[in-house]
């Protein structure tokens, strides 16, 4: 069951005992539009709360600050899509863990591919943000994914190795670990669930040996359905477009906690694709 994942992983590394629904809300909204729909998110903090899962919004910088505001009281949690790779210094439109952490926000995202594609982010860059986020007491929502679509055998090696490279040399810390396969981000469908199991469960072993506490999401084409698809091979999902509309976001919110307190099957034995 998604939040009967608590406890020691049997790797050593300690598992979050709740599911975690995140959603980046990247630059598709507006000022006036993006507070609208950080108000209606807050509308479903009680239903979260009932339901034992996380709620985390990463909206565009300049809305933050409002973003706390309204969901301070909520226990909504809040983070950034992005953060500079230095503690301070004359770098023009750059924004600090520092500030961040001031701001309250729980998560911060890195690695994304678009980051590491159109920003020519490398793997040492990405370490140096990981290490800003920890170092000011913050999660890093790292996230992971092969270029292109082949075996999950080599999937599953590819994403291992980005995510034990951007912890190495970081504190044992909390970490959350986002799977999103670059060829499925934009797609029609999700990647095919037994993929996922696969490249997830190497994460879960890796993360055991390295991080103090994980979870691991699945993103790329997330949406309506792939939560009760994936079963317990995953700790949650990281949501893009699909989230945009509250009426999705409440349905897979509701999925997961259906998932959580009914579902005892084995990991992919709902409606797997073969890969």
């Amino acid at each position: 069951m998604l939040n009967a994942l608590a406890g020691d992983d049997e790797n050593g590394g300690a598992r979050e005992s709740r599911a975690l629904l995140a959603v980046s809300t990247k630059m598709y909204f507006g000022v006036r539009q993006s507070r609208e729909w950080i108000r209606g998110l807050a509308a479903l903090a009680t239903p979260a709360a009932a339901i034992g899962v996380e709620l985390a919004v990463l909206p565009t910088f300049p809305l933050l600050e409002s973003t706390a505001a309204t969901l301070a009281s909520t226990g909504i949690s809040w983070g950034a899509q992005d953060v500079a790779a230095d503690d301070a210094g004359n770098q023009t439109g750059e924004v600090a863990a520092s500030v961040l952490a001031e701001l309250g926000c729980r998560y911060v995202e890195v690695g994304h591919s678009e980051r590491r594609t159109a920003f020519a982010e490398s793997d040492d860059i990405v370490r140096s943000k990981v290490e800003r986020i920890v170092a000011h007491g913050m999660i890093p929502l790292l996230c992971v994914g092969e270029p292109a679509q082949g075996l999950a055998q080599d999937a599953a090696e590819h994403c291992v190795g980005q995510a034990l490279d951007a912890l190495r040399g970081v504190p044992q810390a909390q970490v959350v670990v986002a799977y999103e396969p670059c060829w499925a981000i934009g797609a029609a469908h999700a990647a095919p669930a037994a993929h996922i199991g696969a490249v997830t469960l190497a994460l879960r072993t890796a993360l055991g040996q390295r991080a103090a506490s994980s979870r691991v999401l699945y993103g790329g084409s997330a949406g309506p359905g792939t939560a009760t698809e994936l079963g317990s091979a995953v700790d949650g999902l990281f949501l893009g477009r699909f989230a945009h509309d509250l009426t999705t976001l409440r349905a897979v919110l509701d999925e997961l906690g259906a998932i959580a307190t009914t579902s005892t099957k084995s990991p992919l034995s709902t409606g797997s694709r073969s890969s």
